[in-house]
């Protein structure tokens, strides 16, 4: 098989229809990680693996981050950071394996939102491990909920499109999620701008475990992992009712 150049790749596996979407990248994959996975891709269009396999050691990678995101210490930290790093590249690896050897599939869609449901939940819950010293109880349990509140915010986005299909309709315009009030646009926009919405994302939870088991070895004690959690656990709710509000507020129920 004739190695593609990069303009080549790039240009069937990002393609502009894709990464231009409305919040269809992620900011660290636009800074650097899709030069990262594009790389990659290269040479892994030229292996004999699928993407739906990608998908599947996507999920491993994920869940061997959880291990080291529930024991103590800075380098584990870092550790669950790294592998999250790897996790996500995965994921963008896929897909584009996927568009290049035209694999596309329901299924595939399919096991890539379980396995970010699986894999996000788990190393939330597992944070809660870490501040607790993995007692069952207490912070075990406070990570728990932030895992069900995170799936939770999901599950409110995935079943638009369900409510959308049952009900006959296509799936929603990027514009449709505009919000019909001025004043809950506004509140949204400076949410946005600090992006609150996605520290309870691997990859954003993950560094900042990272900065908080840091703070932790140089002071002592697991403050810092703690307030980290509660943190997350406060987010994840407030975040589970005003998904809600502003998916009822737009347009894409319509």
């Amino acid at each position: 098989m004739t190695r593609p150049s990069m303009d080549e790749l790039r240009e069937v596996c990002q393609p502009a229809s894709t990464m231009q979407r409305r919040n269809a990248e992620h900011w660290l994959a636009r800074l650097f990680l899709r030069a990262v996975s594009l790389r990659a891709t290269a040479v892994l269009i030229r292996l004999p693996v699928t993407a739906n396999q990608l998908t599947g050691l996507m999920i491993v990678v994920g869940l061997v981050a959880v291990v080291p995101g529930a024991l103590a210490g800075p380098w584990t930290a870092l550790a669950c950071w790294a592998l999250v790093i790897v996790y996500f590249l995965l994921d963008l690896c896929d897909g584009e394996v996927a568009r290049w050897h035209r694999q596309t599939s329901v299924t595939g869609v399919y096991l890539d939102r379980l396995g970010h449901y699986v894999v996000e939940a788990a190393l939330l819950a597992s944070f809660g491990l870490r501040a607790g010293e993995q007692a069952l109880g207490g912070w075990s349990t406070v990570g728990l909920l932030t895992a069900l509140l995170a799936i939770l915010v999901k599950a409110e986005t995935d079943l638009v499109d369900v409510a959308r299909v049952r009900s006959g309709l296509t799936k929603a315009e990027d514009g449709a999620a505009e919000l019909r009030s001025r004043r809950l646009g506004g509140l949204r926009r400076v949410a946005s701008v600090a992006k609150v919405h996605t520290w309870t994302g691997a990859l954003e939870a993950s560094l900042l475990l990272l900065v908080a088991a840091v703070v932790d070895a140089l002071v002592g004690g697991l403050t810092a992992t703690r307030f980290l959690v509660g943190l997350l656990f406060g987010i994840a709710a407030v975040m589970s009712v005003l998904h809600v509000v502003s998916i009822l507020s737009s347009r894409r129920l319509a």
